[in-house]
């Protein structure tokens, strides 16, 4: 189980980034030729290698970092139309399968603590 949801966390994370300089340069920009929006990707650099390397810190902190990624596609997917919808959605769809991932993945290798530490 553990495994799967690194996996999974991974490859929606990578997914993300790649799609996000996709949807901005290419598919659906805001601006013809492309658009600065496509630095929204940046963050998203800044926790791979932990993510990659397994780091249960990074996948915390990710977590919440994501969230802004659910926000934006979930505001587009409504206010948009067209291609630029459907890459919305399928960023609604990635950030959550990184999201639950990478809670799941954190609770899972927490550390062992003793019952009355645990809330």
């Amino acid at each position: 189980m553990q495994k799967a949801l690194y996996l999974s966390a991974c490859a929606s994370l990578v997914a993300l980034i790649f799609l996000c300089l996709a949807w901005e340069l290419w598919l659906a920009p805001l601006r013809p030729g492309g658009s600065w929006l496509l630095l929204k990707a940046l963050p998203l650099l800044l926790p791979l290698l932990g993510i990659l390397r397994g780091r249960r810190y990074t996948f915390q902190w990710a977590s919440m970092l994501i969230l802004a990624y659910f926000a934006e596609g979930a505001v587009r997917a409504a206010s948009e139309s067209g291609t630029a919808a459907v890459m919305a959605s399928l960023e609604v769809l990635l950030s959550l399968a990184f999201f639950f991932s990478a809670i799941f993945y954190a609770r899972l290798t927490r550390e062992s603590q003793p019952r009355s530490a645990r809330s």
